[in-house]
């Protein structure tokens, strides 16, 4: 390898929006994530909706049997 030219690894504190945080490596010393292994619904089996523009209740309104 070559000397000089790799970044350096550094501990970091990786973060996730739902409150779970966790040490690793990585050139940046701290990582925010919207979503980690804890909350993610493969890992978890809970469907989870992440909408922020309000589409599925604008879909839901729309095709709700009356």
């Amino acid at each position: 390898m070559k000397q000089g030219i790799h970044p350096e690894y550094k501990a970091a504190t990786v973060s996730c929006a739902c409150g779970e945080t966790f040490q690793t490596q990585s050139t940046k010393e701290n990582l925010k994530l919207d979503i980690c292994s804890v909350c993610h619904p493969f890992f978890t089996g809970k469907q989870k909706l992440v909408d922020t523009e309000g589409r599925v209740d604008k879909f839901i309104k729309k095709y709700r049997k009356q």
